[in-house]
């Protein structure tokens, strides 16, 4: 395993002390599972990103706080289709 060292202000890591019990056993186990939310979440991104582009253009203009809401929607379904929720 590799160490990785950050600095959060003191505020964030108040913030991060309230979070980490009961639900966490350390600091290090609240961060490990952040990251590992946002790998997953980038990952989700950049599959969409890549479908998006082998589809047509949609004729109605949307925002991207829509287009993020479809692809998470879309995203869970096929998750769940496939057992990985």
């Amino acid at each position: 395993m590799e160490s990785i060292t950050i600095k959060v202000s003191e505020d964030m890591a108040k913030e991060i002390d309230s979070l980490v019990s009961p639900d966490y056993g350390t600091r290090t186990d609240f961060i490990r599972a952040a990251v590992r939310d946002k790998i997953k979440q980038e990952r989700k991104d950049r599959i969409f990103r890549e479908l998006k582009k082998h589809f047509g253009k949609s004729k109605v203009k949307t925002t991207d706080e829509d287009d993020r809401k479809a692809r998470e929607e879309v995203g869970n379904e096929i998750l769940k289709e496939f057992g990985l929720d």
